[in-house]
């Protein structure tokens, strides 16, 4: 390959470090496929811009994770520029990170979601919700589980410690059962992860914490949910117009089959993350799939 290649990582979200303990492996992933590779940490978009105008990348590699990251901020940039970059377009980017909008997107095209209800921390704080318990409570646009408080009764309520009334959050029915996770690639899903948490749920340091969770690849679940979740996967994936590669996440039990929880446009790429493992499992290397994200990448033309 004679490409050269930004690697963009860091950031200013709360997944910064989650970003950086990726870098390494991308890079070496990406220069192992024959590609030249600058690294760069994120931290003023003014020398970002002077490295773009210095290097002149052919591509970007988008190892940013989180808000100005993977919510169509950055990729909004890079359209304008009219540099490739990896991962999905804006659209995509910001609707896959709003998870009330997904969900109503992933809903319309036949796509079973959990019952919900969106407003802002002050408005749960002062009317509370019409979503029984339990439920869950979450950032309408935040990624890696950041902000997640499952509430079983009022008492529950003293635990959530946002420090902005303003935020958008959402509450959600909570769906008890299998916590399961499917790699979308180029539009095709195929294999079906389990994820067995040693914690409550699979939150922020259950992903990034060694020996936290149990990853059964292939889930060991019946036939008709595996196909109904990836199914699922493909149907929201290509509904928002997502490049390559993403990730969806279900909740799985009997009564309630399988629900939608949201998507990730721009999935994890550390040792410990999911779609690489998926991916070799159907026989795609992690160089590979690094290699393949450059390959598609693309931008907004005007």
């Amino acid at each position: 390959m004679d490409k050269k290649v930004l690697l963009l990582y860091g950031g200013f979200s709360a997944e910064r470090e989650v970003s950086i303990s990726s870098a390494d492996d991308i890079a070496k992933a990406l220069r192992s496929k024959g590609y030249t590779v600058i690294e760069h940490d994120l931290t003023d978009v003014w020398h970002l811009l002077d490295v773009l105008r210095a290097e002149k990348p052919d591509v970007i590699y988008n190892g940013l994770y989180g808000n100005w990251g993977e919510d169509g901020e950055i990729q909004g940039l890079f359209d304008m520029l009219g540099i490739p970059y990896t991962h999905s377009g804006l659209n995509a980017s910001a609707i896959g990170m709003n998870k009330h909008l997904c969900k109503l997107i992933a809903m319309q095209n036949g796509v079973k979601v959990a019952a919900d209800e969106k407003k802002t921390f002050a408005e749960y704080k002062k009317y509370g919700t019409s979503i029984p318990y339990p439920y869950v409570i979450k950032p309408v646009a935040d990624g890696s589980s950041v902000g997640v408080f499952i509430i079983r009764s009022a008492a529950d309520t003293a635990q959530i410690n946002y420090s902005d009334d303003s935020l958008e959050v959402l509450i959600e029915q909570y769906i008890a059962g299998r916590e399961l996770t499917v790699a979308c690639f180029e539009g095709k899903a195929n294999v079906v992860t389990e994820l067995k948490a040693k914690n409550e749920f699979y939150d922020y340091e259950a992903k990034y914490t060694a020996g936290f969770t149990q990853h059964i690849l292939p889930a060991d679940i019946p036939q008709e949910a595996a196909q109904t979740c990836c199914r699922y996967a493909e149907i929201v994936h290509n509904a928002l117009g997502c490049r390559t590669v993403s990730r969806c996440d279900f909740r799985y039990n009997p009564t309630d089959g399988v629900v939608f929880l949201e998507i990730n446009t721009n999935p994890g790429m550390t040792s410990l993350s999911l779609v690489p493992e998926q991916a070799k499992y159907l026989g795609v290397s992690y160089a590979d799939l690094c290699a393949r994200l450059i390959e598609n990448a693309t931008y907004r033309k005007r």
